[in-house]
């Protein structure tokens, strides 16, 4: 699930940044959690946040509905 999740994450930011080469997404594993963990270019974190964190909140969305009742809470972070 995670190795999933990891792919439709990197894709999903690379389509919305102008450095696609420099997204990297790093799952780390807690108890009970999964934190992606996503770098992008310094002038690209804008697009990914979104005005007042509409975008990036729409992500986290789609990646909390997209593990459906796995019994780990997964989480995605922008570093």
């Amino acid at each position: 699930m995670e190795e999933k999740l990891k792919e439709m994450i990197t894709t999903t930011v690379k389509a919305l940044v102008e450095h696609p080469d420099e997204v990297v997404v790093k799952p780390i594993e807690g108890e009970g959690t999964v934190v992606f963990e996503v770098q992008v270019h310094p002038e690209d974190a804008g697009k990914v946040i979104g005005k007042k964190g509409r975008t990036i909140n729409a992500l986290r969305t789609i990646i909390r509905a997209s593990t459906g009742l796995g019994n780990k809470k997964v989480m995605m972070e922008l570093v």
